[in-house]
Formats: C-alpha cells, sequence, structure tokens
C-alpha cells in the first residue's frame, strides 16, 4: 500500500507541474459494488483494494478546489437484487462524506452498470460552466445489461459529459465495455492507482494540434476547408472548425481533449479521412495532411441559342463506388481529390460521362451539347405520355410529359426522339399516337396534334 501511495504523491506532483486547470472539473464515480467484487485480487478482495485506492485519491484532491467528485453505487441496495443510488452528490466540500460512504460500501447485489449510467446524467448540477466526466470502476461488464451501449451512446449525444471512463479492475472480462467508455484495464494496485491519476491529470488540460495540410508538390495548402472531429468510440460529434492559415502562412493551433481517441473529416471533395487519433498534453501534435485538388468545369459546346438558358445540375460520383461526392451547374467550377469521378449532367435525357480523372493543380474541362428546344402542343384533353431517344436501334427514357398543360417546352440534347402520347379515355392501344422527330443543337422543333 505504500508503494501505491508514493505512485500517488509522485502523479500529483505532475499534476502540479503541468498548470492549474482552466475550468471547473466534475468528476461521477460510479462503483461497481455486485458480488463479484468480493472476490479476492492482489493484496485483498477487490472490494477493499478498490476503497483503499478511492480513499487515497480523495485525500490527495482534497484541495482541488477546482475540482468536485460525487459518488454513484450499483449492486448494494439488496442482497440478490439490481439497484443503484448517487450515495454522495456534487458539493465543494464533500470529501470527508465520500471517503465515509466508500468505507461503507458492502457489495451484495447485481451488475445494474447501464441503469447507474442512465441516471448519471441527472447527477450532474445544470448550473455553472464545467467538465463533466464519467468514471465506471468495476470487475467486468460482461454479466451486466445488454443495453449499455445505447444508454452510452445516449450519455454522450446528451451533451452534459465530455467522456466516459471505464476501469477494469482484476482482469475482468470487458467484451461490452469499449462502448461504454475508454476502457482503462488494470491488472494490479500500482496500475489501478496510476491510472486514476493519469485520467485525472489529462482532465485539466488541453492538447495543442496544428494541422499541416499541403498541396501535391508539398507547398502550405491555403485553402480553407471545414473539419470536424468525432469520437472514435461513439462516433459523435466533439469539435468542428474551418482549416485556415493566418497571414504569416502558419496554420492556426486547436486545442483538443487529450482524453478522446478522434476521427477526423476535412471536407474536401470528396472527404480525408483520419481515424483513432490520440493527442499528448506533453508535446506537439502535429497531423500532416496532403491534399491533392485539381478543378472540374462542365460547359456546353456550339452555338448558343436565342432563349434563355437554365440552370442544369452536374452531380459528380466517385467512379469506383458510384457514392455521391458532390453536385455543382454547367459553367461552374469545382474543386476535387485527384482520381477518377463519373460526371452525370442532368440534362434530357441524363448525360453521363464516366470514369472522368481530375489531376492535382490542373484544370478538367468538359462538354456536352448544347440542347435545343421542342415546342410541343398537345391535342385535346388530358393526354399522358413520355419522350424515348432512339440510339443504336435501342430506346433511352428522356422524360415524362405533364398531363395538365396543353403545352410544353422541352430542352433536349441533340439526336433523335419518339414522342408517346396517350389519351386519359382511351382504353385500347390503338388509340396512342407516337410522333418521331429529331432535335438540332441550339435549334427549335415545332410538333403540333
Amino acid at each position: 500500500m505504500r508503494r501505491v501511495l508514493l505512485v500517488a504523491l509522485l502523479l500529483l506532483a505532475g499534476v502540479a507541474a503541468q498548470g492549474q486547470r482552466t475550468e471547473k472539473t466534475r468528476l461521477l464515480l460510479i462503483m461497481d459494488c455486485s458480488n463479484s467484487m468480493w472476490d479476492h485480487w492482489q493484496s485483498n478482495s477487490k472490494i477493499k483494494v478498490t476503497q483503499q485506492v478511492l480513499l487515497s485519491f480523495l485525500d490527495s484532491i482534497s484541495r482541488q478546489h477546482d475540482v468536485d467528485v460525487a459518488l454513484r453505487v450499483f449492486g448494494h441496495l439488496n442482497k440478490d437484487q439490481f439497484g443503484t443510488r448517487l450515495e454522495v452528490p456534487f458539493g465543494s466540500d464533500n470529501i470527508y462524506q465520500l471517503q465515509s460512504k466508500i468505507k461503507t460500501l458492502v457489495p451484495q447485489g447485481g451488475c445494474t452498470a447501464a441503469a447507474a449510467l442512465t441516471d448519471a446524467l441527472s447527477d450532474f448540477p445544470a448550473t455553472g460552466s464545467s467538465r463533466n466526466l464519467i468514471l465506471i470502476i468495476t470487475d467486468g461488464m460482461d454479466d451486466c445489461d445488454a443495453e449499455i451501449c445505447d444508454v452510452a451512446r445516449q450519455v454522450q449525444l446528451s451533451g452534459v459529459v465530455v467522456q466516459t471512463f471505464v476501469l477494469g479492475i482484476g482482469g475482468g472480462a470487458f467484451s461490452h465495455a469499449s462502448c461504454a467508455g475508454s476502457v482503462f484495464p488494470v491488472v494490479n494496485e500500482e496500475d489501478f492507482s496510476k491510472t486514476l491519476y493519469d485520467i485525472f491529470r489529462l482532465s485539466g488540460h488541453k492538447a495543442k494540434v496544428v494541422l499541416n495540410m499541403v498541396d501535391a508538390t508539398g507547398d502550405l495548402y491555403e485553402t480553407e476547408h471545414p473539419v470536424a472531429f468525432y469520437d472514435h468510440r461513439t462516433g459523435v460529434i466533439r469539435h468542428s472548425t474551418i482549416y485556415s492559415v493566418d497571414s504569416k502562412l502558419k496554420p492556426d493551433t486547436l486545442l483538443m481533449d487529450p482524453l478522446v481517441t478522434y476521427d477526423m473529416a476535412v471536407f474536401t471533395h470528396p472527404p480525408l479521412r483520419r481515424e483513432a487519433m490520440q493527442f499528448s498534453i506533453d508535446r506537439p501534435n502535429n497531423v500532416d495532411i496532403t491534399v491533392s485538388e485539381g478543378t472540374l468545369k462542365v460547359q456546353y459546346s456550339g452555338q448558343r441559342p436565342q432563349w434563355q438558358q437554365t440552370n442544369v445540375d452536374v452531380i459528380v460520383r466517385r467512379a469506383s463506388s458510384g457514392e455521391r461526392v458532390a453536385a455543382q451547374e454547367v459553367g461552374e467550377t469545382g474543386q476535387y481529390l485527384a482520381g477518377r469521378y463519373d460526371v452525370e449532367v442532368q440534362t434530357l435525357p441524363v448525360t453521363t460521362l464516366r470514369g472522368v480523372e481530375v489531376r492535382g493543380n490542373a484544370a478538367t474541362e468538359l462538354s456536352v451539347p448544347m440542347p435545343g428546344m421542342l415546342v410541343l402542343s398537345k391535342p385535346k384533353g388530358i393526354t399522358t405520355g413520355a419522350i424515348f431517344r432512339l440510339r443504336d436501334g435501342q430506346v433511352e427514357f428522356a422524360t415524362d410529359l405533364n398531363p395538365s398543360t396543353a403545352g410544353e417546352r422541352l430542352l433536349l440534347q441533340p439526336g433523335q426522339y419518339e414522342l408517346v402520347l396517350h389519351p386519359q379515355n382511351a382504353t385500347k392501344y390503338d388509340k396512342v399516337q407516337t410522333r418521331r422527330f429529331v432535335i438540332e443543337s441550339s435549334q427549335t422543333t415545332k410538333i403540333q396534334f
């Protein structure tokens, strides 16, 4: 036990050397008092070792006025039953009360970690600014409630709790624990104490992170892009910003939580991703990213028509998967990562350009024919119909007709077409009317029934 106390004192000296906390920290201890905590471990039973470590820990932080601690316990209320209760609420001068309660805890129930985690949200005061942390101390979670993962995610989505940790003692099974919080397995008493103080030490500090974005030639990337950081374990958004450089061409410095493992997305087209990143408070954290981008532009070829042109969307997809990357308009320039894309121009019918290559620091320009216009006057009465383009002996659907209008003006790509009309009251196929016609670029074609 003396070695445990020595480790604690050395770690607290490290906390002081790191500087003062910038805001209040509220730490909720959730303690396992299920029957298995009576099992022998190290110098005593698991419950006795846990009590000794926690009592020493509370002694050492008793003078930390910017830290509040509360205690919730599960498995201690009734023999062989499930139950959880907030035994000591948050308070500025409750260390003696916490220690007194911890000394008297007697394991006698089942494991109700999910219920304890659910109730924990209401344990944090609604007033005052603070970093709210939950530390679950348990000897195994395989026998706990199956819904622990769903509960843990709701805790993270609530925005009340910054981070949840699971301190697993005694080499128990923790197959469910990774979804409940960042897991810290401990194999002996010294490791128990050290891990507890490591979490406490990190909770009061921020890690400095610099995004170093360069282009394919190694030059500093100056284009702004949104950046998002997600909790690697839960997928919940933790931080978002805009990548930028200052007037001296230096990237901005981000302040990140060193206790969180992050996934990062830089919202280029398509996004660049990094997974499972951890940041240290003891050294600079540089995230180096190479952004090889080129431009893509689609425009019409041919003579400009007399009529007013409408905006036409261009959808860009990954050539490998068909995943939608972005949308722009004909005549607009978009930026994309170097790679191959399928480009869908929303003409009538749709024009698809497959396997288009975008190169880094290069401009890719594509063209589609200028459309022609069809001016259609329909027969009297409500008529449904469709237009097909004829190509290589096949028909390609272009568009449906609007049954509620007597005339339509449609911009169609050059080619040969077939028009099919069906009067609303017609019951026989011989009442269907067809008409073939040709559309020329920038020219008007009129059809009247």
